[in-house]
């Protein structure tokens, strides 16, 4: 377990300052080209250079691979202009084990969050208002937060210890925008402690905080994008694409759990739990639950099957281009997914060329002239968009693709046929 003591300053203020001068926005425009081999099934798409790109056939050496326990440091920063309301461990709290359960649980045990709060503040030299905090923040006023930040904690922290990263602000702070929580990425790597630190999870959050905020946030430090719709003026609804169905639309959603797609990129799937639906004919299989495996414990509504905790078939793809592809998942209210507002087969499509933010995964919705879960849904329109039992659905505009949802098996699972075009 990483112990935090104090030590030797390692590099200067200076150095420091100049390395965060490479700073960019919050989003690159490609990663590195190293990346190790990963998915060879012939519907696995393509990793390209969109920001977050959903291709998964190469993982992204720049991103920790959650396939291991991973250890992640929190820093408490306060401000010379304000008097802390809140603890450190009252903040740690807030997000532990909250996060390290969500993760638990997606990855069925395959992955660890392991959290190293430190126990006191550390004080950050100017005041909470000289850092003009918000959601789009300049470069400028950005670096030079990350700059003091990080010079502060450097007695204190050996960061070559940690994985993750996550700067927590005093969020009673007169300066500080709970709006602002995000990842902050570089374009050239701070150097410390004999490591390299690609990025870092600046908190901002209001004490309590969002839902799973900050599963949402570390989300992206596994290279997953922003699944939400971000409008070009700043109104209306965020939540046209994917709705409840995935922490990275929103960490208000009835159905957090991520995509199966998510998991196959992230690991958590084995091989055999992917099936490449190719034709010309029907293909007949059995998907479990996407929450169901290992280690989740069983959460069922009365009266309903209890669900399978098998490594069964758990997705289902159909190539529709070169850079997309349909994904067939089951939902129902098990694990993450407990809060589900309607449970059947999800249709979705992904895009491997589509940016972090601009529509990479779009839920297709099976009942698009109803909504359901009105009071509680993020985005109701999308709530009962899984294909129920006994139903048949053509996808539109997939050159006829359909899936037809002929019934449960007596352990919760779902026996489908996956039709890829018109025979």
């Amino acid at each position: 377990m990483p112990r935090l003591f104090p030590r030797p300053r390692l590099r200067s203020t200076a150095a420091m300052a100049t390395t965060l001068s490479a700073l960019v926005a919050t989003s690159l425009v490609s990663g590195p080209s190293v990346a190790e081999p990963f998915a060879t099934a012939p519907c696995a798409l393509t990793r390209t250079h969109a920001h977050h790109s959903e291709g998964l056939d190469t993982w992204n050496t720049a991103y920790p691979r959650p396939t291991r326990t991973l250890d992640a440091v929190m820093v408490f920063l306060s401000f010379p202009d304000w008097v802390p309301m809140a603890s450190p461990a009252e903040l740690a709290a807030d997000h532990f084990p909250a996060t390290s359960d969500f993760f638990r649980q997606a990855s069925y045990g395959r992955f660890t969050l392991r959290a190293h709060p430190l126990k006191r503040w550390i004080r950050m030299p100017k005041p909470s208002t000289a850092y003009a905090i918000q959601r789009d923040w300049s470069p400028g006023s950005r670096a030079a937060y990350l700059r003091d930040a990080l010079a502060a904690a450097d007695p204190l922290v050996d960061f070559s210890r940690y994985d993750i990263v996550y700067l927590v602000a005093d969020p009673d702070a007169p300066g500080v925008d709970s709006d602002a929580t995000k990842v902050v990425n570089m374009d050239v790597p701070l150097h410390a402690d004999g490591t390299d630190i690609r990025r870092v999870v600046t908190v901002f959050e209001k004490h309590p905080p969002d839902r799973l905020v900050l599963a949402h946030e570390t989300g992206h430090v596994f290279d997953l994008p922003d699944l939400y719709r971000r409008p070009e003026d700043g109104k209306g609804d965020w939540d046209t694409h994917v709705g409840d169905w995935d922490l990275m639309g929103s960490q208000f959603g009835l159905a957090p759990d991520l995509f199966g797609w998510h998991k196959w990129k992230l690991g958590w799937l084995e091989p055999r739990q992917v099936v490449c639906v190719r034709g010309p004919g029907p293909t007949r299989l059995t998907l479990e639950p996407l929450g169901a495996g290992p280690g989740v414990p069983l959460t069922r509504a009365a009266g309903s099957p209890a669900f399978g905790l098998g490594r069964g078939t758990k997705l289902a793809v159909v190539r529709t281009g070169p850079e997309s592809v349909l994904a067939f998942e089951a939902r129902g209210p098990v694990g993450n997914d407990r809060g589900v507002c309607r449970a059947g087969i999800l249709v979705y499509r992904v895009g491997s060329d589509a940016q972090s933010g601009r529509g990479p995964v779009e839920v297709v919705d099976a009942h698009p002239r109803t909504e359901a879960c009105w009071e509680s849904s993020v985005y109701p329109p999308l709530a009962d968009a899984p294909v129920a039992a006994g139903e048949t659905f053509t996808v539109p505009d997939a050159d006829g693709v359909r899936v037809e949802v002929e019934g449960r098996t007596a352990s919760g699972a779902w026996t489908v046929r996956i039709t890829p075009a018109h025979v």
